[in-house]
């Protein structure tokens, strides 16, 4: 264990850090996390729904999502560049690299236009998350050709030409690269790079859409690489790129009458993470009302009410998780625990798989099980849940607290 710790905070954790630093990566985080608050006005939409489905003349507010969390790949093409451009300290033309990104996306979901040119007609499916990879490749690509072009100008910066109009001209030439490619791509070879870039990341979103893809992200991001202090947002764009089709997905086929096959979505994953990744609203009960050290006891007190609302910094942290093999061991079985039994909870049909946007994950675990699959069975499962993180937890909330109590004696001893 000794040298398992020595490898992951040496080694392991500023190699991962690193990575999540790298300009490119930290844009798209950037990008994603700019256009949350767009999501979570679906999640509302889906609150509204409910309340629709006990009123019959409630308005429905299901547009709402629609010019929203249905908008959601328009924001990325959007945001991604626009990042870039600041991330690189490409200084001036963030907002012309976010326009490009937008033009460049538009072409490239292959948009079809009527025979006399006053119709165009686009996939509405391709502006919310189900065009989110093509969104993200053209989005870096955009990124990319801006970023090459920087150094190239066609009015210096000792110019006595006003600075925006500088910028104007500057930009000129990359911008009409990136829409030549577009329309070199979609009117004249007729590919359809929407279709091609999907086709090419299918495989690898079906693995990890599948059952040991969820069960080893959700493990690595919210429980294993958290207690090394590895935030979960290192993974995020991985997580975001498989559960935000996912989602939309579920949606679509709810709506048509199909069959809601897709587990691997943030609302599924918000059901197994009570009290924040590893599951530890139980840990901070025990800390809190259990524990004989005075110490355990006021960080668990401390830590109940974010706990609740599953924001679990205070007591990983505080306890600490983070750094302590007695404690990191049952965050890590939980990590694999709340997904497995999740898995086959909905695998097998007893309790139902969300087909609706809410990502309203700091809600209390109860209530999000109710909203996200709208039965009493979610309720049941978040409190099996529960139960079985509780059963994890205990003999090591025991082993810790004995240990903490001899330190507390030793300083009071001192």
């Amino acid at each position: 264990m000794d040298k398992l710790m020595t490898w992951m905070t040496d080694k392991f954790a500023p190699k991962v850090n690193k990575i999540a630093k790298n300009t490119w990566v930290a844009s798209i985080q950037e990008a994603i996390l700019t256009a949350m608050p767009m999501v979570f006005i679906g999640s509302f939409a889906t609150i509204l729904s409910i309340v629709k489905n006990y009123w019959s003349s409630f308005p429905d507010f299901s547009l709402l999502s629609t010019f929203s969390f249905g908008l959601f790949s328009i924001f990325l093409a959007f945001l991604i560049p626009q990042a870039v451009m600041k991330n690189k300290k490409i200084a001036g033309v963030e907002k012309q690299a976010g326009l490009a990104g937008v033009a460049f996306f538009l072409l490239v979901i292959f948009p079809s236009i009527s025979a006399d040119g006053g119709n165009i007609t686009f996939d509405l499916n391709a502006f919310g998350t189900g065009g989110m990879i093509a969104a993200l490749v053209s989005g870096m690509f955009v990124g990319l050709i801006m970023s090459l072009f920087s150094k190239l100008k066609l009015i210096d910066e000792d110019s006595p030409i006003p600075d925006f109009v500088a910028v104007w001209f500057n930009t000129l030439i990359p911008i009409i690269s990136i829409l030549l490619v577009g329309w070199l791509f979609t009117f004249q070879l007729k590919i359809n790079l929407y279709e091609l870039i999907n086709s090419l990341f299918l495989p690898l979103i079906n693995l990890g859409s599948g059952f040991w893809g969820f069960v080893i992200i959700s493990f690595l991001a919210y429980s294993f690489l958290y207690t090394f202090g590895i935030s979960s947002w290192v993974l995020y764009p991985v997580q975001v790129a498989i559960t935000l089709p996912a989602i939309a997905q579920n949606q679509a086929n709810h709506a048509a009458g199909k069959a809601v096959t897709n587990i691997f979505t943030s609302e599924v994953g918000q059901l197994f993470l009570i009290g924040g990744g590893g599951a530890t609203l139980s840990l901070c009960i025990m800390l809190a009302f259990l524990a004989k050290s005075k110490r355990l006891r006021m960080i668990g007190k401390a830590s109940l009410i974010p706990s609740i609302f599953n924001i679990n910094e205070p007591i990983v942290f505080g306890a600490p998780i983070a750094f302590n093999p007695i404690l990191m061991v049952p965050m890590w079985i939980n990590g694999l625990v709340g997904p497995i039994v999740t898995w086959f909870a909905m695998k097998s049909g007893l309790v139902p798989i969300p087909y609706e946007p809410f990502q309203l994950w700091y809600l209390p675990a109860p209530i999000i099980g109710w909203i996200t699959t709208k039965s009493i069975m979610g309720i049941l499962l978040v409190v099996i849940l529960f139960i079985l993180s509780w059963l994890i937890y205990y003999p090591f909330f025991k082993a810790y607290d004995k240990q903490a109590v001899e330190q507390d004696l030793e300083l009071e001893g001192e």
